[in-house]
């Protein structure tokens, strides 16, 4: 994720993101299945970049 893409949201937007990456959050945390390690380890990078995108967009809330 090196390219950076700029949006400027509203509050309402913002939240409806946030409520969104929370969702697949969830979602992917609470698959169950019997995968390879290579699925687990996509699944927990997924994971990570999801945590990153939510901790960028509530800093830009608190601004």
């Amino acid at each position: 994720m090196n390219d950076l893409l700029h949006l400027e949201l509203t509050d309402r937007q913002r939240e409806l993101l946030l409520r969104g990456l929370r969702f697949v959050r969830s979602s992917r945390m609470l698959e169950i299945r019997e995968v390879p390690d290579t699925i687990e380890e996509e699944r927990k990078a997924e994971l990570t970049e999801i945590r990153e995108l939510v901790a960028i967009l509530d800093q830009q809330a608190a601004k």
